[in-house]
């Protein structure tokens, strides 16, 4: 293996990496004509060369690698990847062990110790590897044999999430092993769900949600008329109705979103017809339930942190005030309200934030009820606060 390049870097970011910051920003970097190709091996310097720490180059959004150990001698090699994967794999023993939830994170890029890279595991031995930039794709070979000599596993997948922008590159996602049967059928606390791991960058559910969707089945869904809006395939409404919601409607503008959300439902033996799906604009259907003056008990927020539509850009930073200003307007006094971001530029304190003014504006007052960021298997590190990204708040419009 060729000798790590040395990159140097700027007097007012040494600090930070030395205290065990573990993306290496664009900004952060004085040299940074020495890096050429995804997936170099390099030794972050100080400006007398002190070495700092050892990561790779590879493009993720505004980084330009991660640091993967802070001692120099460390070989990055393929006993490397296996060792972090081990230790991954045993931390999350607890969730090979359900019974009742068998889709889980196995590991979580830089809190398991490698930035840029995720890896879910889904029923019966099913595992999807998402690499983050080239850079770290660079290492497949190594990273896939260290997964497979650590678990028992049916199939391989992989999501290259890597192209223009950070974009899926669509391609056969299958990588080795024998092929699943889709849609495969896995659970998560009991509940059930449809997943397809060659179907796009997605594949039917979000993870990270587990905790907030047993919430909702198991404390807040009773006897209560939900709104599920942004509901992709209505993971949601699922469980509301699971916890004997009194109606559900999902709202989605993605044409597909309505097949897959009636396949959940039927998965869990729910009769999709009691409940309303829409394939609809969400900022038009708060304007018609406005007019309509529709109300709900529940209304469920989880858009994505940038969407754009014919008539709408929105981006969570910005605009999230005014989603939860038309949410508040539609939701019944004593019901509730359950806010959720999963963008990593603001904190839960920000979030807050946008909470009060929401409220403040609309002449409202509320009570939170329950706070909730990443589940147990999405394991992160305090010294990377951006990797705990999720942000769900339950909140009671008094």
């Amino acid at each position: 293996m060729a000798n790590p390049i040395r990159v140097q870097i700027k007097p007012n970011y040494v600090k930070q990496f030395r205290s065990g910051y573990p993306l290496i920003n664009k900004e952060a970097i004085k040299n940074s004509e020495v890096l050429k190709q995804e997936g170099s091996i390099i030794d972050l310097v100080d400006e007398r060369n002190q070495f700092i720490a050892k990561g790779y180059y590879g493009i993720q959004n505004k980084g330009r690698g991660w640091i993967l150990t802070y001692n120099q001698r460390d070989a990055i090699d393929q006993s490397f990847f296996e060792k972090k994967l081990k230790a991954a794999v045993e931390a999350r023993r607890s969730f090979y062990d359900d019974p009742d939830t068998t889709a889980f994170r196995i590991f979580n890029g830089e809190g398991d110790g490698i930035g840029g890279l995720t890896i879910d595991c889904y029923e019966e031995g099913y595992y999807v590897v998402t690499w983050y930039s080239e850079g770290i794709y660079s290492f497949k070979e190594e990273i896939i044999k260290s997964l497979s000599n650590i678990v028992d596993f049916k199939g391989i997948y992989e999501k290259k999430r890597f192209d223009v922008k950070g974009t899926y590159m669509e391609d056969d996602d299958f990588v080795t092993g024998e092929r699943a049967n889709f849609p495969l059928i896995v659970k998560e606390n009991g509940i059930r769900f449809a997943v397809y791991l060659n179907d796009g960058a997605m594949v039917g559910v979000f993870l990270d949600q587990k905790d907030v969707r047993k919430a909702i089945r198991d404390k807040y869904a009773k006897g209560k008329n939900v709104l599920n809006t942004f509901s992709y395939t209505g993971a949601f409404s699922v469980a509301a109705a699971l916890g004997g919601a009194a109606k559900t409607t999902s709202v989605d503008l993605a044409n597909r979103s309505k097949a897959k959300t009636i396949e959940q439902f039927s998965v869990n033996s729910l009769d999709y017809e009691a409940h309303s799906i829409i394939v609809e604009d969400v900022f038009n259907y708060f304007k018609y339930a406005v007019r309509k003056k529709l109300s709900f008990d529940m209304v469920i927020l989880d858009p994505p942190s940038f969407a754009r539509s014919k008539k709408h850009t929105f981006s969570a930073g910005k605009d999230y005030p005014e989603l939860l200003k038309q949410a508040i307007q539609i939701t019944e006094k004593q019901g509730l309200i359950v806010a959720s971001s999963n963008c990593s530029t603001f904190g839960m304190q920000k979030f807050k934030g946008f909470i009060e003014k929401s409220f403040q504006e609309m002449g409202e007052t509320y009570k939170i009820l329950e706070e909730f960021s990443l589940p147990k298997d999405f394991n992160t590190i305090k010294e990377f606060k951006e990797g705990n990204y999720l942000k769900v708040v339950i909140i009671k419009k008094l």
